[in-house]
């Protein structure tokens, strides 16, 4: 009867130590999930298509890698858009085509101003599309672009649309054939977004996107916390090679000061299949594949986007649920043997 218990005390700890090493596993994969924006490796930065300060290489010359046009003005410590005045518009823009089929592009920005709450506007829009330097209506920018177009809306211009806050972070593909509408806010040809406490910080405020394998994901730290937070997350996104990153601001007759301080693309390493290898990427036509139309992609009243599929975070509290499962049928099993046994043990 001694051996049997020595064996099933053995049994259990064998069982406490799968336990463990699983838990160690299940830890260092949650990591890599959080984790997957890139950590701003330097190996990975695309200089000519990355805007930092000093701002070397900023102008209209033939050398130049950046351009910029309307209000903008290029400091030392930052890129301003648009000053806190009324009716401004300014665009600055990456003069070479970028060529990566996986990117990730961070942009560092500040908008802040003297007006009051709900007083001010309009908004930033990081672009990436077929054509630059293009002025229109769109916060500084042409419409009916080609290509993709990140906003960060500052002013509610829909009072209907009340279930969500403002300053507002959305996203827009588009091939060319659809207006943005401002009355709405854009709503009709949003894929997400999310609302971010983003004006006049005392902070550093991030934008982190990133497109691979068919993948659009927008991150956002607002928070000086240093970490991302992810904000939209959409598969079966199309974008061609051979874009221009850019990114533009307006004001009406409220205004604010819009500034960029930095935008820095990275490559990501991704293996590719060799029919998507083989396949001519300019050529590629803007366009996402939703089970529904942008337009139902309607934010519910509790801030979450109904068609947003698994997340990192999701996906982590999936895997935690289920490693508490686990853990918690492992060590009723064990109570459960054990007393098996002891009950056995009287019979002897």
């Amino acid at each position: 009867m001694r051996v049997s218990r020595l064996g099933c005390l053995n049994k259990m700890r064998n069982f406490k130590g799968f336990l463990s090493t699983a838990l160690v596993f299940l830890i260092f994969e949650l990591c890599l999930v959080r984790c997957d924006m890139t950590d701003g490796n330097t190996e990975h930065l695309k200089r000519e298509n990355s805007l930092m300060k000093p701002y070397q290489g900023v102008g209209s010359n033939p050398s130049s890698q950046w351009d910029f046009w309307g209000s903008t003005l290029v400091t030392s410590s930052y890129v301003r858009l648009t000053p806190d005045e009324r009716s401004k518009q300014g665009s600055i823009w990456n003069t070479v085509p970028c060529y990566l089929k996986d990117w990730e592009m961070h942009v560092h920005f500040k908008i802040h101003g003297s007006g009051k709450k709900n007083l001010h506007g309009d908004g930033i829009a990081v672009w990436y599309t077929k054509d630059k330097l293009h002025p229109g209506p769109v916060f500084g920018n042409q419409d009916q672009f080609l290509g993709l177009a990140i906003f960060v809306d500052s002013f509610r211009n829909d009072l209907h649309g009340m279930d969500r806050s403002f300053p507002y972070i959305s996203a827009m593909v588009n091939n060319g054939s659809v207006n943005y509408d401002h009355g709405k806010d854009g709503r009709s040809s949003e894929l997400g977004g999310c609302s971010a406490e983003i004006r006049n910080r005392e902070h550093d405020t991030y934008l982190a996107i990133r497109y691979s394998k068919g993948r659009l994901t927008v991150m956002v730290d607002v928070e000086d916390k240093n970490e991302w937070k992810e904000c939209i997350d959409i598969g079966g996104v199309r974008l061609p090679t051979g874009y221009f990153f850019g990114a533009s601001a307006a004001t009406g007759d409220l205004s604010d000061n819009h500034d960029i301080i930095s935008m820095k693309l990275y490559q990501l390493m991704v293996e590719h299949t060799p029919e998507e290898e083989n396949q001519d990427w300019t050529k590629i036509e803007p366009s996402v594949s939703l089970l529904k139309s942008p337009k139902d992609n309607i934010d519910d009243p509790t801030g979450n986007f109904r068609s947003t599929p698994l997340t990192g975070w999701k996906v982590f509290l999936l895997l935690l649920c289920a490693l508490l499962g686990i853990v918690v049928c492992g060590v009723v099993g064990a109570v459960v043997f054990q007393k098996r046994q002891e009950r056995n043990k009287r019979f002897y």
